[in-house]
């Protein structure tokens, strides 16, 4: 590790410890030359996500576009805000469990629309009507009858 201060490529570690939950390792190093102390931290590099839309284009996945999506649909709704950062959690650790460098956005709809469904009725319809496009009232009506055909 470069030491900041002389610039020499030799240094060793002083002090090894977790951060961040145990996501980050800190380490206190001392650089063989000057003998200064500084501190470098170590995490594993996620490989980036993107995310291919209806319209075939391609953009990083970025998280809060999915919390801001459910929040609309969970407006007015007894849902806590921690329920929501669970479900975005639990999407996004799915997510990058399969392994896949690129992930439709379809595919993320419909994790949403899965877990929505079993936490509120109203937040599920609502993100459905938005994300299934909805043409008109019977599209709607349709959708309404299915979940209470099945509820």
């Amino acid at each position: 590790m470069k030491c900041p201060y002389c610039g020499c490529n030799e240094s060793k570690v002083v002090d090894s410890r977790p951060a961040d939950e145990y996501t980050v390792i800190r380490r206190r190093r001392e650089c063989e030359s000057c003998s200064k102390r500084f501190t470098t931290y170590e995490k594993v590099e996620e490989m980036p996500l993107v995310i291919v839309k209806r319209d075939g284009s391609r953009e990083l996945y970025q998280r809060n576009k999915i919390v801001n999506g459910i929040l609309k649909a969970c407006e007015k709704r007894p849902v806590s805000v921690k329920d929501i950062e669970d479900m975005a959690d639990n999407i996004e650790k799915e997510l990058y469990n399969t392994m896949e460098k690129e992930i439709n956005s379809k595919k993320i709809g419909e994790m949403v629309m899965a877990r929505l469904r079993k936490l509120d009725d109203v937040a599920y319809v609502r993100f459905a009507s938005v994300y299934k496009l909805f043409k008109d009232i019977n599209t709607f009506l349709e959708e309404l009858n299915k979940l209470m055909n099945e509820g």
